[in-house]
């Protein structure tokens, strides 16, 4: 595969064209400011944020440490509002929360007194009839990987196993988007890369639209098919980069070695080797 660098990783919003009509927008993100108020003075978070994430899309977000990356995520889920601006999901203005907006963060939300079955069950309520609800929560526990642990309790886990569960748990409940908050951050290196191929696969099973947030370079490069770019605070979208390395990703390929030099410079960090 030869492509160069710049254009050739760029998406047609980067070079300001328009974008083919048969790719529909999930999420469209138009002009967002978000300002936070302090008692030490106002503090210019998100500057003019401009955003489209497709349908059924993969994206990640990379930005310096504290450019804003989680907060602009909170603005989309409506768990935080903006000053100014626009953000729409399915063509409609958000104006709160949905549980069809489902976040996984870096520790695990899982309730310790609870067992596998109970824990990814939770959301689904008390109303619904028990063998609808056991058919939908044993379809999870397959499809993460934790047939035999119905019944354990979170203290007889790994950590890559307490982060499935809470996959499971945000996937149970059917959101048409996924938002991931550095869900990986509090796991060990041999689990980060195990939970980054899993993650690939849960996502061509169900279709979900997710949105990642990293401090991860590779990570971003392994798994999104397209990265958004921040600046520092208050952040901007530097560039959109399209992914065009075929999966499963290889990072020792030159293709993707040649990605992240291209992020790690739009970041203004110094090369990796």
């Amino acid at each position: 595969m030869n492509y160069h660098l710049g254009d050739a990783f760029a998406t047609p919003e980067t070079k300001n064209t328009k974008r083919p009509t048969e790719i529909r927008s999930k999420i469209v993100v138009r002009n967002v400011q978000k300002t936070f108020r302090t008692k030490k003075g106002d503090v210019p978070v998100l500057e003019n944020i401009n955003l489209d994430v497709r349908d059924r899309e993969f994206l990640a977000i990379v930005g310096p440490s504290g450019c804003g990356k989680s907060t602009l995520l909170n603005c989309i889920a409506c768990f935080d509002p903006y000053d100014s601006g626009a953000i729409e999901i399915d063509g409609e203005l958000i104006r709160k929360p949905s549980p069809k907006r489902v976040f996984v963060f870096q520790e695990p939300g899982i309730f310790p007194w609870y067992s596998v079955w109970d824990n990814i069950g939770f959301g689904l309520g008390r109303k619904m009839p028990f063998k609808q609800k056991h058919e939908i929560v044993m379809r999870y526990i397959e499809l993460v990987g934790l047939k035999g642990f119905e019944k354990a309790l979170p203290n007889e886990l790994s950590g890559g196993m307490k982060q499935r569960v809470e996959f499971a748990r945000a996937l149970a409940v059917e959101p048409d988007v996924l938002f991931l908050d550095e869900p990986f951050g509090a796991l060990d290196a041999f689990t980060r890369l195990e939970m980054r191929r899993e993650i690939v696969r849960i996502w061509k099973a169900t279709g979900k639209t997710c949105l990642l947030v990293t401090h991860d370079v590779e990570e971003a490069c392994e798994l999104a098919d397209r990265i958004a770019v921040m600046t520092r605070r208050p952040a901007t979208i530097k560039e959109i980069i399209e992914n065009p390395i075929p999966r499963p990703r290889d990072p020792d390929l030159k293709e993707f070695r040649d990605l992240k030099d291209h992020i790690f410079d739009l970041l203004g960090v110094e090369r990796r080797v």
